[in-house]
């Protein structure tokens, strides 16, 4: 089992501890450490064979796996791309949900959303579970295809509503309500759920590397993978639904209650909501699911059952 598995079993048992290492794990500092350090610090953790059955106490110790968390895909063992890593997260898709909830036209909305949807789409890709499962570029094709068709789709339905009511020029109250105050969230945030389940698809049809306690792999299970993919596309959908969904409701308050004295106040109070909740949502969403998800063997594939006694497996959930 890959050391960054072996930390979130033994450090992140709960939501609570989860959720104190995500803090950790997204701080934006990380991404300016180089490979070499990276590669140094893995190698390190690689041999000091830590069997990890108790929670560290040495600082220094918990450093190197906080940037090994930040940086290294657990089932490659290579360096994610810096743009693509869980503390670039944040910094890259703040701008972007930004600019997707601001209700102009549809043509702009549709290009906010196919950038967004683009950036998440990619971040999916890369730190997902990394099995290999067929030819890697056969693969690869496949997902870049379905990515993309996910992408363009997302990004359609983001602007329809607003395309929709321009067209046949809807300017009621109760329309505007809907249209822009109570579709844009569960819209986003179906939607990148969507986006999620179409680009990681291989991992249920193909299936996952499931291991033992000692991180022996014991078998590729579909259903470990379908399970993976559920709750990552939750909890995306979680994610982005609520940062659309609260300061939406409150701009809404504030605008009924005249408490915001010109536009410009009413957006940047709108902005400032957008930037923490999702800030706040972000290792919320990435806690809700152990990192390193377990499934009982009772719920795997005959043949798996026949290959091991453990009663709990597990698997990389991917993020």
């Amino acid at each position: 089992m890959d050391a960054n598995l072996r930390f979130w079993r033994a450090e992140g048992q709960s939501f609570f501890q989860r959720f104190l290492l995500w803090a950790d794990v997204l701080d934006p500092l990380l991404l300016l450490k180089s490979s070499d350090e990276i590669r140094r610090t893995r190698l390190l953790l690689q041999n000091s064979g830590k069997t990890l059955s108790e929670p560290i106490q040495n600082d220094q110790t918990k450093r190197a796996f906080l940037l090994s968390l930040s940086s290294v895909h657990p089932d490659t063992d290579k360096i994610i791309p810096i743009l693509f890593r869980p503390p670039a997260f944040l910094p890259m898709c703040l701008p972007l949900v930004i600019a997707s909830s601001l209700q102009l036209q549809a043509k702009q909305i549709f290009f906010c959303q196919f950038v967004f949807h683009t950036y998440t789409t990619g971040f999916t890709l890369l730190n997902g579970n990394g099995t290999v499962k067929v030819e890697e570029n056969v693969l690869q094709q496949k997902q870049i295809f379905y990515g993309l068709g996910a992408i363009s789709y997302a990004a359609c339905i983001g602007a329809l509503p607003l395309l929709f009511m321009n067209r046949y020029t809807l300017k009621s109250s109760v329309t505007q309500l809907v249209v822009k105050k109570l579709l844009p969230a569960p819209l986003l945030g179906l939607m990148t759920a969507f986006t999620v389940a179409v680009v990681r698809s291989p991992e249920f049809e193909n299936g996952i590397e499931v291991m033992d306690r000692n991180g022996k792999v014991v078998g590729v299970s579909q259903k470990a993978g379908e399970k993976a993919v559920k709750e990552t596309a939750l909890s995306r959908a979680v994610l982005f639904g609520t940062t659309f969904f609260l300061p939406g409701l409150l701009t809404y308050f504030l605008e009924r209650a005249k408490l915001a004295k010109t536009p410009r106040t009413l957006a940047s109070l709108r902005m400032f909501m957008i930037t923490s909740v999702l800030a706040g949502m972000l290792p919320v969403s990435l806690s809700m699911f152990p990192q390193c998800g377990e499934i009982k063997r009772t719920d795997l594939e005959p043949e798996i059952l026949s290959s091991t006694e453990e009663t709990e497996l597990f698997y990389n959930r991917g993020i």
